[in-house]
């Protein structure tokens, strides 16, 4: 289980180099849309603990 873990993660790096240096402007809009999501999800929990305490 362990070796295919390590392998998974050399076969994300690699893949991950590939596309900024393939694409880098492809790259960065994936980024700034995973920090988006990221951000409406912290929003959308944030709403709902203080619909919580209200």
């Amino acid at each position: 289980m362990a070796q295919a873990r390590k392998v998974g993660m050399y076969v994300l790096v690699i893949f991950v180099g590939y596309t900024i240096i393939h694409s880098p402007a492809r790259a960065a809009e994936l980024v700034q849309s995973g920090f988006e999501g990221i951000s409406e999800a912290a929003k959308a929990i944030g709403q709902f603990m203080t619909g919580l305490i209200k």
